[in-house]
């Protein structure tokens, strides 16, 4: 489970994410609170090539 990751947890529409940390390529790690304040962040969930369709 990421970092500052629960179980349970439900956001609505104009909650505030909550801080999680995830692998990046080249053996980086990226914290959202990193961006807090200064970019927009854009997160989206790609598929694997292999992953069947």
């Amino acid at each position: 489970m990421p970092q500052g990751a629960t179980e349970t947890s439900t956001l609505k529409v104009g909650d505030q994410a909550p801080d999680f940390t995830l692998d990046a390529h080249g053996n980086r790690k990226v914290t959202l609170s990193d961006f807090r304040g200064k970019n927009n962040v854009f997160l989206c969930f790609y598929p694997l090539d292999w992953t069947p369709v």
